[in-house]
C-alpha cells in the first residue's frame, strides 16, 4: 500500500469501530454480529449458483473461517472498504471454535466511483493461514496470500504472498462496483467485542485456539458451519 495512502485505512478503520459500537451495548452488538454471521454461512451453502458446491468442499476442509456479513465500500478517486466479522478455528477433532471478533478495512486510489455492500468468507485452508490471522494483526494483504471468488461470477484472483493459496475469498455482492479486492487490508482485533462478548481480558489467541471461552449464544454460528 502506498504509505501516503495509510492515513485512509487507519481513519476507515477507527470510523468502522466506532460507528459499529454506536447506539447499543458492546455484547448487542457482538451477539448481533455472530447471528449475521450465521445467515451468511447458510446462505453461501444453500444458494443455488455455482460458487456453493465450492464453499461447501472447502468448509469441509477449512482450517478457520473468517465471516464478515457487511464489507462496505464506496469510492470517487479515494475508495476504501470495511466491516466487521468473526473467526472461528476448527480443532483436531473437527469442532469449530468460538467466535473472536475482528474489524477488516482497505484503501485504495485510482478513478473509481461507486459503492457497494458486499458479504465476504475468507477460508482459511491451513493452520499457517489461521496464524498468520491471529499473529499478524494489521498486516492482511501484505503477508496473506488470497485467492479470491465472486458468487455468480466464477473464481478469479491469484495468489500474491509467501502463503500462496491458502486463504480462498468468496464474496457475495449487492449493488454496483467493479470488483472487490482485498489487497492492502488490514486486519485488526476487536478487543472491546471480544471482552463484552466473553471476559475483558479474552484474546483471539483464548478463544480460538486455547479455547478458555464459550458463550453458548455463538452455538447456532457453530452448528451452522459443521456440514458433516
Amino acid at each position: 500500500m502506498n504509505a501516503w495512502a495509510r492515513p485512509f485505512v487507519t481513519a476507515l478503520l477507527v470510523l468502522a469501530v466506532a460507528a459499529c459500537g454506536h447506539g447499543a451495548s458492546d455484547r448487542t452488538e457482538a451477539q448481533a454480529l455472530v447471528d449475521r454471521a450465521k445467515w451468511t454461512v447458510m446462505t453461501f451453502q444453500e444458494s443455488p449458483e455455482d460458487p456453493s458446491d465450492l464453499f461447501r468442499s472447502e468448509i469441509e476442509q477449512a482450517a478457520g473461517v473468517m465471516v464478515f456479513p457487511r464489507v462496505l465500500r464506496g469510492a470517487f478517486v479515494i475508495g476504501g472498504e470495511g466491516g466487521s466479522g468473526v473467526l472461528l478455528v476448527r480443532d483436531e477433532a473437527g469442532e469449530w471454535s468460538y467466535p473472536a471478533f475482528y474489524t477488516m478495512g482497505s484503501g485504495s486510489l485510482g478513478l473509481q466511483a461507486g459503492a457497494q455492500a458486499s458479504e465476504v468468507v475468507l477460508l482459511l485452508r491451513s493452520q499457517r493461514a489461521v496464524d498468520a490471522v491471529i499473529y499478524n494483526q494489521g498486516k492482511f494483504g501484505a503477508d496473506l496470500g488470497v485467492t479470491f471468488g465472486t458468487i455468480g461470477a466464477g473464481l478469479q484472483g491469484a495468489t500474491t504472498t509467501n502463503l500462496g493459496a491458502d486463504i480462498l475469498g468468496i464474496a457475495r455482492n449487492a449493488g454496483l462496483y467493479g470488483g472487490l479486492s482485498l489487497n492492502g487490508a488490514a486486519l485488526v482485533r476487536r478487543t472491546d467485542l471480544n471482552g463484552a462478548y466473553y471476559a475483558p481480558e479474552a484474546t483471539p489467541q483464548d478463544i480460538v485456539l486455547a479455547r478458555r471461552y464459550s458463550n453458548p449464544n455463538a452455538d447456532p454460528l457453530r452448528q451452522a458451519l459443521d456440514i458433516r
